[in-house]
C-alpha cells in the first residue's frame, strides 16, 4: 500500500473529512488532497 492510499485508508476508517482531517493537523484541506492523490510527492 503507497502512502497516500495509506492516508485516504486511515482517514476513512477514522469516519473524518479531508477538512476534518486538516483541522486536527493544523494544515490546509488543500494539503490533505494533494497528499491523497500524490501531488505532494512529485
Amino acid at each position: 500500500m503507497k502512502l497516500n492510499e495509506k492516508i485516504i485508508y486511515c482517514r476513512k476508517k477514522a469516519g473524518l473529512s479531508q477538512l476534518d482531517l486538516a483541522d486536527l493537523l493544523g494544515v490546509s484541506r488543500q494539503s490533505v488532497s494533494k497528499w491523497e492523490t500524490g501531488g505532494s510527492l512529485r
